[in-house]
């Protein structure tokens, strides 16, 4: 293992840590992936609207709802178009208003938005970086119909106490779990605690798809039919008999198609192998940076199991680089952290109601996440390089980069003159 403190910074014309960038090798394609793959195009069996035998997205369907323990799952075309049908099976529409947190990705609330309702920011836990209960409390009007916790990262709200804040409210929680497949609140799956959840899988996912793809799960046949019915232009697709071409109500072309389906059920099959080795591999690397002066690691709180999707990292900047302006000191250090070999990003740029296609559509005054906010401004992420199974030794090199550009914090502060944001 590399010293991480010797050497000069590669950025200062030092020797790297890594070569290059760590390359993105995910999703894992194996031979079992591809002959699932061949078997529907063996098939000719592609879409979901078919009849005669049970199709691949029925098997994903009916597997990932065992594997939850929820009664139903319906499999749809990504995970921006689950929310979106989840909300209209839920009666959510123009004139109502859903609270969403102020950071997650820009799918969360622009699924609002195309139901024709608004959305309504409510601040993050500057710890866990999910929207708490309070946060939810505090934006809730007579208005507000539907709220959409994120398990942001691959960690678990705290859907209990959310959940008990919006029925309180007369609100319908739409859990957007996209980014937590594995992640376990007190004991349960994420997506199985009783309301109506939402999972992306795209292929950065930790279940992922060959493509795009997105599954909704509920214990509410009603809502299941409704977005069965809504995922094919509205139409009662039934295995008893031909397809008729009859449309019951305003639907979409939302399916998950069979070739998607059966490379992600061929991925669950690993998937319980998988969780458990990046949290291995994930546990060994954040041991390694806890005590580091100014870093703040993501966690794992008490009764909670962290799906590791993205690895956010919050930095004192002031800490470590006295004296330089916040958005000059985190464009320094990424930098230096990238010149090492560390693929560093910043994810979210901005808080998401002042991303410009929502910014006009926000009724809150600015300033109004400040938590969101300082978050943005002083974090970096780690995404897809550790969550392969072997990623182990790479998240070690990863430890040796982030000691070495700490170990020289002083050397990277005096080169932050004409650095620029």
């Amino acid at each position: 293992m590399t010293d991480g403190s010797g050497g000069g910074l590669a950025l200062m014309g030092g020797e790297p840590v890594l070569p290059s960038l760590a390359p993105v090798t995910w999703p894992r394609t194996t031979a079992e992936d591809r002959a699932a793959v061949a078997a529907v195009l063996d098939s000719n069996l592609f879409v979901s609207d078919r009849t005669g035998g049970r199709t691949a997205v029925e098997e994903l369907e009916r597997s990932w709802a065992e594997f939850l323990g929820v009664r139903r799952c319906v499999g749809v075309s990504n995970g921006t178009t689950a929310l979106e049908l989840a909300l209209i099976a839920h009666g959510i529409g123009p004139g109502d208003e859903v609270v969403v947190p102020a950071l997650t990705f820009v799918a969360t609330a622009m699924a609002v938005t195309h139901v024709g309702a608004t959305p309504v920011y409510a601040d993050i836990d500057p710890v866990t970086f999910t929207v708490t209960a309070a946060g939810v409390a505090a934006v809730i009007t007579e208005r507000t119909k539907a709220v959409i916790p994120v398990h942001l990262h691959g960690l678990s709200a705290d859907i209990a106490a959310i959940t008990e804040t919006a029925l309180r409210h007369g609100c319908v929680v739409i859990e957007d779990a996209a980014q937590a497949q594995g992640a376990v609140y007190r004991g349960t799956p994420c997506g199985a605690s009783g309301n109506t959840a939402t999972f992306s899988l795209q292929m950065t996912k930790n279940l992922p798809t060959c493509g795009e793809g997105g599954l909704v799960v509920t214990d509410d046949d009603r809502i299941a039919d409704s977005i069965v019915q809504l995922r094919q232009f509205g139409e009662d697709i039934r295995p008893d008999r031909p397809r008729r071409y009859v449309s019951h109500r305003l639907g979409f072309n939302a399916k998950l198609n069979n070739v998607q389906a059966a490379y992600t059920s061929s991925q669950l099959t690993r998937f319980a192998e998988y969780h458990a080795a990046r949290r291995d591999n994930v546990a060994a690397f954040l041991t390694r940076l806890r005590d580091l002066d100014g870093l703040v690691c993501p966690s794992e709180p008490d009764g909670y199991e962290h799906a590791w999707h993205i690895l956010r990292f919050v930095v004192d900047l002031e800490r470590l680089l006295p004296g330089v302006p916040t958005d000059r000191a985190r464009t320094l250090l990424m930098r230096a952290l990238r010149a090492e070999g560390l693929p560093a990003t910043r994810y979210q740029v901005m808080v998401l109601p002042e991303q410009p296609a929502l910014r006009s559509l926000c009724r809150q005054e600015r300033g109004s996440w400040p938590v969101a906010q300082d978050v943005v401004d002083r974090s970096f992420t780690i995404q897809q390089r550790h969550l392969p199974p072997d990623a182990g030794p790479l998240l070690q090199s990863f430890a040796d980069v982030v000691e070495k550009v700490w170990a020289h914090a002083a050397a990277l502060s005096r080169s932050a003159e004409g650095v620029t944001a």
